[in-house]
């Protein structure tokens, strides 16, 4: 008998470990879970670098992104990219970014991001930087981004064959 209470406890234990509900890195904020947070590694004299993660809306009220700030970093801004006439375009979110209810935003590369500029050091691969999100209703929250490779494409840190292209970039539009 008490072998089958333990290999029962024991298989509630994997189940619940498995079911990806709750994962280690998320976050949770009111309505919000953030989940995935992860940077790039930059070259060592780049003084801009990307941060990415998820955020999904469990409530049923809207929240916006409205800024961030990490000591890593000058500045920190909320950033869109997009495709315009085959010229890859960045812009800050000047009034941030909505998060609607029962929705899952993903900021990724080639998408919308954290623009971190004014790096004071190179991200490292294996670092983990502070970030400190603000949002219009969930307020300030910390995350840490764990830095992964140059090119990496996800938080796994795996690069993929289309890697942005720095140099196709129109940077016009921000403000430094």
């Amino acid at each position: 008998m008490k072998r089958v209470t333990t290999t029962l406890a024991l298989a509630v234990l994997a189940a619940t470990l498995l079911s990806g509900s709750a994962r280690a890195e998320d976050v949770k904020a009111g309505d919000l879970v953030i989940s995935q947070p992860w940077a790039r590694a930059t070259p060592g004299s780049a003084k801009t670098g990307g941060g990415y993660l998820t955020i999904e809306n469990k409530g049923t009220a809207a929240d916006k992104l409205v800024s961030a700030t990490a000591d890593v970093a000058g500045k920190v801004e909320v950033h869109e990219m997009a495709m315009n006439n085959g010229v890859m375009t960045m812009r800050p979110l000047e009034s941030g970014l909505a998060i609607d209810p029962g929705k899952t935003v993903k900021l990724a590369p080639g998408g919308y991001h954290l623009m971190m500029m004014d790096l004071k050091n190179p991200l490292k691969k294996g670092d983990k930087v502070p970030v400190t999100l603000q949002f219009e209703k969930a307020g300030k929250v910390a995350v840490t981004l764990d830095v992964q490779g140059v090119g990496a494409q996800g938080p796994g840190g795996s690069a993929g064959s289309d890697g942005m292209k720095m140099q196709k970039m129109d940077h016009s539009k921000m403000k430094m």
